[in-house]
């Protein structure tokens, strides 16, 4: 070979490299979708979208060099989240997370073929998403919220705050099963706590408010908010109505206590999105959901907000203030 065909060889592979390794980030580059049930910019969604991400990253995906990830936001619309969700799969995504039942219901439906992993869901099993927690069976799997034996832990601490208490409104989404199962676990353990419960609907703005509001009239109750999106949504309002009608009130969340609520007991929901970022690594090299067992909450969060507690006239145990993870002065 002479001088010129080298250069001329030499070159040509040069000019070719380029187009090779663009070639190969273009096929090492995976895709994951993520369907929200809250609105864009909810202040909820940013640690929770960044647990994730660091779990991903600590994985080994970085979004631009070897992960694309596609947000669709519902704002807790149904329909808004089954066309959301036709347009994720419509993507091809390696793995969709979905966050919340709605989103995994809308998931479901849309297919049953790319594989889901849900974050903060209370019943797999009986929501049909599932086979069983340890044998998911199919394209679904992911990591467990709040379980319905909590709602007698809400029940104890109304009553160790507020020991005459003997009426509490159960705030839940009658929508979901969540909110079903939730209110039917605090009716079954009220007459142990001597208490009377009476159910209030999420739907709306206005129907929470004429529902607390009636609530409120006959005086010496307290309110046990559940888990659903819905409440997430509107719980700045939930919060106002507590404090307006001077309601003690117990939330599933610690979001609810930063904002105003006088407690909250639950699971840590943004650890659900740093572990979920696990099975969606174990996914994207190549596992089936269906062999990937539904995993239970471990890091569970009891937050108080002393201001509203003073506010309310109330003097918390001391006991219980030591067995808070958060005060919030």
């Amino acid at each position: 070979m002479n001088r010129r065909d080298l250069i001329t060889l030499l070159g040509g592979a040069a000019a070719a490299w380029p187009v090779a390794m663009q070639a190969q980030q273009g096929a090492a580059v995976r895709r994951v979708g993520l369907l929200m049930f809250v609105e864009a910019g909810d202040s909820e969604a940013t640690p929770r979208l960044e647990a994730l991400r660091q779990g991903l990253q600590q994985a080994g995906w970085t979004e631009g060099r070897n992960l694309q990830i596609d947000i669709r936001w519902s704002a807790s619309d149904v329909a808004r989240a089954r066309q959301n969700a036709a347009e994720l799969v419509a993507l091809a995504p390696d793995v969709i997370l979905a966050a919340a039942s709605q989103a995994t219901a809308a998931l479901q439906e849309a297919s049953r073929n790319v594989p889901i992993v849900f974050v903060n869901v209370t019943d797999p099993v009986g929501a049909g998403y599932v086979a069983s927690l340890a044998k998911p069976g199919g394209n679904i799997t992911g990591f467990m919220f709040v379980e319905y034996g909590i709602s007698g832990k809400w029940l104890e601490l109304l009553r160790e705050i507020v020991p005459s208490i003997r009426r509490v409104a159960v705030v839940r989404d009658p929508t979901v099963p969540v909110g079903i199962g939730h209110l039917a676990a605090i009716q079954s353990a009220a007459p142990s706590y001597g208490v009377e419960v009476s159910p209030i609907d999420v739907r709306d703005a206005g129907e929470i408010e004429r529902a607390i509001a009636n609530f409120a009239r006959s005086g010496s109750g307290a309110l046990i908010v559940t888990a659903s999106p819905l409440a997430i949504i509107h719980r700045e309002k939930l919060v106002a109505l507590a404090a307006q009608y001077q309601l003690p009130a117990v939330y599933f969340q610690a979001a609810f206590a930063r904002t105003g609520g006088l407690i909250s007991y639950g699971p840590d929901p943004i650890d659900s999105y740093r572990r979920a970022a696990s099975y969606v690594d174990r996914i994207l090299r190549g596992e089936k959901p269906a062999d990937m067992p539904v995993q239970a909450p471990t890091k569970f969060e009891l937050a108080i907000n002393n201001k509203t507690a003073k506010a309310l006239g109330l003097t918390l145990p001391p006991m219980l203030l030591a067995r808070a993870t958060e005060v919030i002065e």
